[in-house]
């Protein structure tokens, strides 16, 4: 496979490989990432993200196949593409003993950046990352939040065309991770092309333009977050209850009606299924509702959301990850 640094794909795979021991992570992964972009890489924990991350960063060597970052081919040019881009994962990889001025001049030196232009990149850093406050003090100090945005300004110091971003919110308080949001959508704005691994479909729906889903090792549908959700078909109506006991009664009209399976959210208070003629439908289940006396908090359509465009690839919910390939990369 053959490219150039100007190709309009930032990210292009074909074939990619990836065994640890007898488990087979990766079983032929084909990707085309444009540049300019959030592209989302979406999966379960242990469908093999992280693997694809890890191999396209130059961390490790796939077993067949061919990939390409930035035009430059992994397995025989990795210092080049390590040159080119930025790593952020699932956990923090700055020195805790260190500040967080300290730290991203580290980082700009490692880079090979001149110490006068390390110390100017670290200190742009710090503001853009709202960290300014907090610069001189040791980043061992930080909360969750602040340390997953030094680590995300740490893998800008070098300003990479291609930012690989492995679950950068796992385990992050909502504040925080609308925060992280908003930095990554600014970068894209600033033209950096961003591949991001997430096991949060509500993530992936908002940051990527396109989503690819990877199910035990295999990308199982591409396209825009609209192309996927029309996989799925119709719309979907909604009933949401005042009280759990009445969750029952509501499941039992909604399947009346539904083209598909009912999916009942009980922490929630909602039913939700996909039906054919959504007024007429609505109208149907709201004079049922009506009828039987169950007192709701709203009933109305909606468009088909990606948890059920992963429940209708694979069978099963995103968050059900039995049987899906245990690899040495933790969770993706």
């Amino acid at each position: 496979m053959d490219a150039r640094a100007d190709s309009p794909l930032a990210v292009q795979a074909e074939g990619v490989r990836k065994s640890f021991g007898k488990t087979e992570a990766l079983c032929g992964v084909d990707l085309s990432v444009p540049r300019g972009m959030v592209y989302g890489l979406l999966g379960p924990n242990g469908a093999g993200k992280s693997t694809v991350v890890r191999i396209l960063a130059t961390l490790i060597r796939a077993d067949a196949g061919t990939a390409l970052v930035d035009g430059v081919d992994v397995a025989r040019k990795p210092a080049t593409v390590r040159s080119r881009i930025g790593l952020a994962g699932q956990y923090a990889a700055v020195d805790e003993y260190l500040t967080g001025r300290e730290n991203l001049e580290m980082f700009g030196r490692l880079s090979g950046l001149r110490k006068a232009d390390a110390r100017a990149r670290a200190t742009e850093l710090l503001e853009r990352f709202d960290l300014t406050d907090a610069a001189d003090r040791p980043s061992k100090g930080y909360s969750g939040g602040m340390r997953r945005r030094l680590d995300l300004a740490a893998s800008l110091a070098a300003r990479p065309p291609i930012l690989f971003l492995d679950e950068p919110t796992t385990g992050l308080d909502p504040r925080s991770r609308l925060t992280m949001w908003s930095v990554i959508q600014d970068l894209v704005d600033d033209g950096t092309t961003v591949l991001l691994t997430t096991q949060y479909l509500e993530e992936a729906d908002r940051l990527a333009q396109r989503i690819a889903v990877i199910d035990r090792g295999v990308v199982i549908a591409e396209g825009t977050p609209a192309e996927l959700k029309a996989r799925v078909g119709g719309e979907g109506l909604e009933v949401a209850v005042v009280e759990p006991a009445d969750l029952e009664r509501a499941r039992t009209i909604l399947s009346r009606v539904a083209t598909d399976e009912v999916f009942v959210d009980p922490e929630r208070r909602r039913v939700r299924a996909a039906v054919a003629d959504g007024p007429r439908a609505l109208a149907d289940v709201a004079g049922q509702i009506a009828a039987e006396g169950i007192p709701t908090e709203d009933v109305g359509l909606h468009r088909p959301t990606l948890d059920e465009v992963f429940l209708a690839l694979t069978g099963r919910p995103a968050e059900d990850d039995d049987g899906a390939a245990a690899t040495d990369e933790g969770s993706g």
